[in-house]
C-alpha cells in the first residue's frame, strides 16, 4: 500500500479538503504516528461530513473571531477527531450497578423520537464550543435526509410521557458513536446509557463507540483502545 500524502498547517495539523481518501489519509495519520487528536477541514458540505465519519472521525467544530474587530462575522472550522485512546464498550462487558437497577423499569427509551429537542438540549447544557451552530444545523439536516447509511440519530428516556435524558450519536452499519448527553434528573442519564446499550446490542450493532475516555464510561464496562485497533475493529463493523 502506498503511503498517503498528508497535508499539514504551520500549527502541525493536517488539513483534510474534500478530494482526500479519507480512510488512506487514516492509514496514513496511523503510520506517522500523528501525535494530535484533532484534524482541520474548511468544507461543512454534507457528503464530506459523512466521509470523515466513516472513516472513523468524531466531529466536532469550533468559532474562530479575527483579533480586535468584532463587528466581524465569526469563522467556523471543523475538527475532525481521531481520539489516541477510544472508550468502546463491548454489550458483553455492559456492567449495571446494583444501586441503578431499580431505576431502570421507571423509564422508556426511545429512538429518533426529538431528535432536534435532544440535540438542542446538548447545546444548552453544554455550550456550543464545539457544537457550533453551522455544525448543529448541519447534524439536523442529515438526520431528516433519506436514504443514507451513515447519520445522525437520538435516544432519551421518558418518564411518565416526558424527556428526562438523552443523546445524539452517529450510526454507521453496526457502529454507534456517541457524541453528546445530558439528563435532568439524578441517574437519568446513566439509566439512558444503559437502556440504549440493551438496544444497540439486541438491533445488532458491533459495539459502542464512546470516543473520549471518562470515568463514567469505564464504570459502564467500556474499554480504552488505541487507534490501530479501533480502526480495525471500526472498519470491520460499518460495513
Amino acid at each position: 500500500m502506498s503511503f498517503y500524502p498528508l497535508h499539514y498547517l504551520p500549527s502541525g495539523h493536517v488539513i483534510i479538503i474534500p478530494e482526500d481518501d479519507c480512510d488512506r489519509l487514516v492509514d496514513s495519520l496511523l503510520v506517522t504516528s500523528y501525535a494530535e487528536e484533532f484534524c482541520v477541514a474548511l468544507d461543512f458540505d454534507e457528503d464530506f461530513i459523512i466521509q470523515m465519519m466513516e472513516a472513523g472521525f468524531l466531529i466536532m467544530s469550533a468559532e474562530f473571531k479575527e483579533p480586535g474587530v468584532e463587528e466581524k462575522a465569526p469563522f467556523y472550522l471543523l475538527l475532525p477527531k481521531l481520539h489516541l485512546t477510544r472508550s468502546t464498550l463491548f454489550f458483553s462487558d455492559l456492567h449495571i450497578k446494583k444501586s441503578i437497577i431499580r431505576f431502570l423499569p421507571r423509564y422508556e427509551l426511545h429512538v429518533d423520537r426529538d431528535f432536534d429537542c435532544i440535540l438542542d438540549a446538548c447545546v444548552e447544557t453544554h455550550g456550543s464550543d464545539w457544537l457550533t451552530p453551522p455544525l448543529v444545523e448541519m447534524l439536523k439536516r442529515l438526520h431528516r435526509k433519506k436514504g443514507i447509511r451513515t447519520k445522525p440519530v437520538s435516544f432519551g428516556v421518558y418518564r411518565d410521557g416526558e424527556l428526562k435524558a438523552g443523546e445524539i450519536g452517529i450510526v454507521m452499519g453496526r457502529v454507534y458513536t456517541s457524541y453528546s448527553g445530558y439528563c435532568r434528573e439524578n441517574n437519568a442519564g446513566t439509566v439512558q446509557m444503559i437502556l440504549m446499550a440493551q438496544w444497540l446490542s439486541e438491533t445488532g450493532f458491533a459495539f459502542l463507540d464512546f470516543g473520549m475516555p471518562l470515568d463514567y464510561k469505564t464504570n459502564l464496562g467500556a474499554r480504552n483502545i488505541d487507534p490501530p485497533s479501533f480502526v480495525e475493529l471500526f472498519r470491520s463493523s460499518r460495513d
